[in-house]
Formats: C-alpha cells, sequence, structure tokens
C-alpha cells in the first residue's frame, strides 16, 4: 500500500514594511485606482535592503518549528522553492536554511522555480515521501523579494508591479494522519521561455558598468504586446487543465473544490480563472494586501485560509499557479483527518 503524506503544518512571515497602493502609484505614474481595481493591490509588503530570502525563510521555518513542536534535527530534507533570485548568484539557499534552523540531519534540495512553486513543491515534497518514506518529513521553504527587481520606470514590466516579499514554510510528514496531498498536474510551454528576465548577469550579459548604467538588471518584458497575443489563448485553459488533472488523479473532480489558492493575478484574470473552474470567487484566496511572491502566494494563501477558519475538515483544496517560462501546476490537499 502506497504511503500517505500529510500536510503536518504551515507558516509565513512577512516583512515590516507595507508599500500602499498609493506608493505604487506614485513611483510608476499608475493613477492609484488603476493600481487597487485593475492590479488587485491595496499593497503589499517589501523587504529591508539587508533582509534576504534566506533570512525569511527562516523565520517562516522557525515560526512552523515552534507551533508544530517539531525538533529540527528530526526533518530528512529541507527544499527551496523560493524565487531564483537569492542572497547571492550561483548559489543554493536550502543548505543555508537548513544550517541555520538546526536541520543537521537534513540534506538539501534547490526547485529553481519561479511564480508557480507552491503546487510544484508540493508535488515533488510527496512524491519524495511516497518513494523514500524513510527520509520522514520534508521542510518546504520559499521566498520572495523581487520587489527590489522593479524599475517603476519600465513600462514593459507595469504588469509585474504587483510583484512584493515574503516566504511560507510547509511541513510534509510520510504517514501523517491529516491533510493529505493528493495528486497533481504540470504543464510547460517552453515558447514562452525568453518573455520576462533579467536581462544582464548571466552568461549571455555579463554584468558591467554599462549593463548596471542601462538598467539592465530589472525585470523586463521585451514585447509585452508579444507576449499577450500568444498567451492569452492558452492561459485560462491550460489553468483548468491542470486542475482538472490534479483532481482527477486525486479521485476528485472540479465540483468538489471548496477552496482555491491561486498566485496573485490582476483581478480581472482572477476572475476569468475562477469562472473557468467554476468556482464561485468566495471560494478563492486572494491575496490584494500582499500581491505577488513568486512561488509563495498559493500555499502562504492556504496557511492564511487555515488560520482565518476558511477550511473546514474534509475541504478539497486546489493550490494553482503559473510561472514565467511558462508552466502551469496545480495539486490538490484534502483537508483534515484522512479518511
Amino acid at each position: 500500500m502506497s504511503v500517505r503524506v500529510g500536510l503536518a503544518g504551515t507558516a509565513t512571515y512577512l516583512p515590516k514594511r507595507w508599500m500602499t497602493a498609493g506608493e505604487v502609484a506614485d513611483a510608476s505614474g499608475i493613477p492609484e485606482q488603476v493600481v487597487v481595481e485593475k492590479f488587485g493591490l491595496r499593497g503589499k509588503h517589501v523587504a529591508a535592503d539587508d533582509e534576504h530570502v534566506s533570512d525569511m525563510s527562516v523565520a517562516a521555518a522557525r515560526r512552523l518549528l515552534e507551533e508544530q513542536d517539531v525538533d529540527p534535527a528530526s526533518i530528512g530534507a529541507v527544499v527551496y522553492f523560493g524565487s531564483t533570485w537569492k542572497d547571492r548568484a550561483v548559489w543554493h539557499a536550502a543548505p543555508h536554511v537548513a544550517h541555520r534552523i538546526g536541520a543537521t540531519n537534513a540534506f538539501a534540495l534547490e526547485l529553481d522555480y519561479v511564480s508557480c512553486g507552491s503546487p510544484v513543491a508540493m508535488r515533488v515534497c510527496r512524491d519524495l515521501l511516497v518513494a523514500e518514506p524513510e527520509i520522514g518529513s520534508v521542510l518546504a521553504v520559499a521566498a520572495c523579494r523581487e520587489s527590489h527587481l522593479l524599475d517603476y520606470t519600465n513600462e514593459r514590466a507595469r504588469f509585474m508591479f504587483n510583484f512584493a516579499d515574503g516566504a511560507v514554510a510547509g511541513l510534509l510528514v510520510a504517514g501523517h494522519d491529516r491533510n493529505e496531498v493528493l495528486g497533481s498536474h504540470m504543464i510547460t510551454d517552453g515558447a514562452f521561455a525568453m518573455d520576462v528576465h533579467v536581462p544582464a548577469g548571466g552568461s549571455v550579459e555579463p554584468s558591467s558598468h554599462a549593463s548596471v548604467d542601462g538598467r539592465r538588471h530589472y525585470l523586463d518584458v521585451p514585447d509585452p504586446a508579444a507576449m499577450k497575443q500568444r498567451l492569452d489563448p492558452v492561459s485560462l485553459p491550460n489553468f483548468r487543465a491542470v486542475a482538472e488533472q490534479a483532481c482527477r488523479r486525486s479521485g476528485v473532480t472540479l465540483d468538489d473544490v471548496d477552496l482555491v489558492c491561486p498566485l496573485h493575478m490582476k483581478r480581472s484574470m482572477h476572475e476569468q480563472v475562477m469562472a473557468a473552474l467554476g468556482v464561485d470567487l468566495d471560494r478563492a484566496v486572494y491575496l490584494d494586501d500582499t500581491g505577488h511572491m513568486s512561488g509563495v502566494d498559493s500555499l502562504l494563501g492556504l496557511d492564511r485560509a487555515a488560520r482565518d477558519g476558511r477550511v473546514q475538515d474534509g475541504d478539497v483544496v486546489l493550490l494553482l499557479a503559473a510561472g514565467t517560462g511558462y508552466t502551469w501546476a496545480a495539486n490538490v490537499v484534502r483537508w483534515g483527518p484522512l479518511a
């Protein structure tokens, strides 16, 4: 009989500074009403200059371990699945996080994902524990500080002005008796691989005085109109397809979904995605006070919903996200005691 994996707990961390919609409007020249209503952003958290993804990941992980009364030395693996823009270039955050929290017996695994991180991490961590239950438990952590990659004067990047900072941690345990992590699905369309990136700093365009002076170390979209023209016809169908397949692999249907925890997106797109899934808006988490935090969003949304009492025993929860590259991903969790 296959090992069943449960989500033993989650915890989050948000930086102290909260950048209001008015501040985003002042920085970008976009009217505040548009930021609030179209972007779906009342405000977002912004990390301090000396606050990095490893620091935020450690803060979320320590909160989780304390709340669950877990000895960090008992953890079998630490998996980082957050933003690819980390403390240092060509560097892994997972070993550093494991060391700082005292997970002395854990091996480290880095998932180099972006905005689709939460459902991807749930899939990988679950599958790891099913394949090797002797690992026992996996601590999955993610953080983002991509607000610092925004150039508010670059109109091509305006759809990313909701990018924000924060962290989440989740503890998956083999044989745990609650919150079973079920099926997942992913779709990747590599034709979008070059549509969103930081132009300079890699081997194609190494850092230089010219790249810094040219502001080429911020997120950019070379041709927003062309990306939108190609993305619009496939995005909604792919969101629905990964959701349907994740549900099918979990023995449920979209009609059974009680709560959707998606990544943050503009309000109109959020409404279209929920309509495509056949899910009422009151059954979806919308992070209009945090914005978009790379791979953090979906799991942070579940943590928030659980703490607010929006998730009840027996509920079917769908984690749903998409990330530039372009990958759409979904994962299902059945909340409460295992049947």
